[in-house]
Parts: structure tokens; sequence; C-alpha cells
């Protein structure tokens, strides 16, 4: 498959200078199919829509042995490479997970100091060399925008393989929006006119980011961002926002949203990040979601977190039923495993299956 930017060989530096809607052509196929998932702004309704029921139709498929033995079928003949040189837990099993229900052939790469780079090979050059043995890469990078970096490098090579990007530095973490849409969709009984309280760190979260891009496909959305004010969302989120007439509030205590939201979305101080320990200064009391605070919420409202978590929810909270995040976690397995159906394009062999 020849993807738009594979054709017209667009220099590097050029293609940085591109606007998001400019770029995202060169992310797909020329049939118009999704080719690369790199950023948050390719997934319109439509698509977003097809992946959902595409991941519920998957997962019921899956509940027989016959459906399970099945679904390995659909891709046994394609090998994939897990290329992630930056911690991860959920978001690395859940993309293995989603590979074996399908069946591929998996290689991993955790550590750069496991590879050639070590001896001085270029990023760049490390994934030319996957490409030779993979069909596509699922990478994690701690550097921004090294994802599109890659595609663009793929691209224009003369074999582009799709590039899923599961975690790009302090930029994005689309396929994370995309389950966390799942989520709400599926916990929250749809997402229109729905209000979402995002909390914590939004200044360096990519969860958050990615999940304020998405939620502008939906109608009557309101956004409250709940953050000390060191770590406010960036003004780029804002402005787009705004751009998209999306209604969004800033606030510095969590206590006084919880009454107003239909989804409580918590996140962890991201301190990885830190240049010199600046995190441990500021005082997060306002941004902890505790038992005695759960009287505060609506009795159909969700709680969610992309995880990992510290302190900024109690315990004790996992016991209520409007706590979501440890089903959001295994929706992360489902709705990746919908997305390379997709992007494999096989989705009509899966919805065609009737339930065992």
């Amino acid at each position: 498959m020849q993807t738009l930017l594979s054709s017209k060989k667009i220099p590097w530096e050029d293609f940085q200078s591109f606007t998001t809607d400019q770029k995202v052509q060169y992310f797909t196929a020329p049939d118009g199919r999704i080719f690369d998932i790199l950023i948050s702004q390719q997934f319109d309704r439509p698509l977003l829509e097809e992946l959902i029921k595409l991941a519920n139709h998957t997962r019921l498929i899956a509940k027989t042995k016959e459906g399970l033995n099945w679904l390995k079928t659909l891709l046994s003949h394609k090998r994939i490479m897990l290329y992630f040189v930056q911690p991860s837990t959920r978001t690395f099993l859940s993309f293995m997970n989603a590979c074996q229900i399908l069946g591929m052939g998996i290689s991993e790469v955790r550590d750069t100091s496991t590879s050639s780079e070590v001896k001085g090979e270029t990023p760049e050059d490390t994934i030319r060399t996957f490409s030779s043995y993979f069909d596509a890469i699922i990478m994690r990078h701690p550097k921004e925008g090294f994802a599109e970096r890659a595609s663009w490098v793929l691209n224009n090579s003369d074999r582009p393989i799709p590039i899923f990007n599961a975690g790009s530095g302090k930029d994005q973490h689309p396929t994370q929006a995309v389950l966390d849409i799942y989520t709400i969709h599926r916990e929250s009984s749809g997402i229109d006119g729905k209000s979402i309280a995002m909390v914590g760190d939004l200044l360096r979260g990519r969860t958050v980011r990615s999940l304020s891009y998405l939620l502008t496909n939906y109608k009557d959305i309101k956004i409250y961002y709940v953050s000390p004010a060191h770590f406010k969302m960036r003004e780029d989120i804002k402005s787009f926002l705004k751009k998209m007439n999306i209604t969004y509030y800033e606030y510095d205590d969590l206590k006084k949203v919880l009454p107003l939201v239909d989804a409580v979305y918590m996140t962890r101080i991201q301190d990885e990040h830190d240049i010199n320990g600046e995190s441990k200064n500021y005082d997060y009391t306002n941004f902890q979601l505790l038992e005695k605070h759960l009287p505060l919420l609506k009795d159909d409202a969700i709680i969610m977190h992309p995880l990992p978590r510290r302190h900024e929810i109690e315990v004790k909270v996992d016991a209520d039923p409007r706590a979501k995040y440890w089903r959001q976690e295994r929706n992360g397995m489902w709705i990746r495993t919908a997305m390379l159906i997709k992007v494999f394009a096989i989705e009509d062999l899966v919805f065609n299956r009737k339930q065992d």
C-alpha cells in the first residue's frame, strides 16, 4: 500500500511547516483509508463510531473458543514490531494482546540499549530496519513528534508500513484517546451533551490533549479543566476548542466541579518531565478524588483514569460502581484490536462474522 506522502516525496522541512489538516492527508492511503495512526485529529465521528461498533462486535465474537480461534486466523500472516523505548504497562500489554487476538507474529524492543542505537544507529535507521521485517510498527517514544518523523521516513521509502503512535513525549497519545471515547460511550450511554472534567497535570499530560481533540466530534460538549495554575492546559488546545465552538472552563478545585459533570478524568502529575524536580514544590490537595468526595458526584457519573495512579484517586474509591478505570483499562485491548482490524482493512470480515 502506497500512501500519498510516498508518492509526493515531500521534504521533511516542508512537511514540518504544514498545518495539521495538511499533514493528516499524508497519513492516509490513496483510497481514503486511515494508514498511520499518529494524531487525534485523524479521527472524525464516523470513524470513531465504526471503531466502537467494531470493538463491540469483536469482543462478542471472542466470547467463544470457536470465535476467538477464528479471529486468530485473520492476521496470522502479518508480523508486528512493538517498539516501546519509554516505560509502559497498559498500552504495551493491550496492544500485545490485541495483536495476539488477531494471530499476529510479535517482536519487541523496549530499550535502545538492546538495539543498534547503542552503537550509534539513528532512530530513523532503526525504523527503516523494522520495515524490512514487519508489516506495522507500534511505537512509544520519549521525543515529541518522533512518530510523525518515523512515518515521514517510511512513507518516503520503498517500503511504507503503518505506524501506530502509542505515546509521543508530551505531545499526543491518540489510541488512548480513542479508548477513552469508547469508555465514555460504553459506560455513560453516549457522549453528546456530556460534561467532562479533566483533572491534574494538564500542561504535560498527552492523554488529556488527545481526548480534548476527539471530544470536538460530539455535540453540546462541555469540558472542565481542573489543575494547579502552573499545570494548566496549553493554549494550543484551548484555541482549538474555541475554533470548534466547544465550551470549556478552568477551575483550581476539583470539589467545585464534581456536581457539574458526567465524567471525571483523573490524571497523575507527569514528573518524569521535570527538569529540577519542580513538581515536588506544589500542593495537589485540591486535585485528589477521595472517598469523602463521592457524594458530590452525580449518581450516573463515571470516574476514569488512564493509569498508573498515585495519590490522585484514593484506593477506597475503587469500590464505588461509578469507578470505571479498570474497565477502561480492559477496553483498551478491544478498541486497539479494532484499530488494527481497520488499518489492515479486514473489518468487513469481522462484521460479516455471525456470533457463535
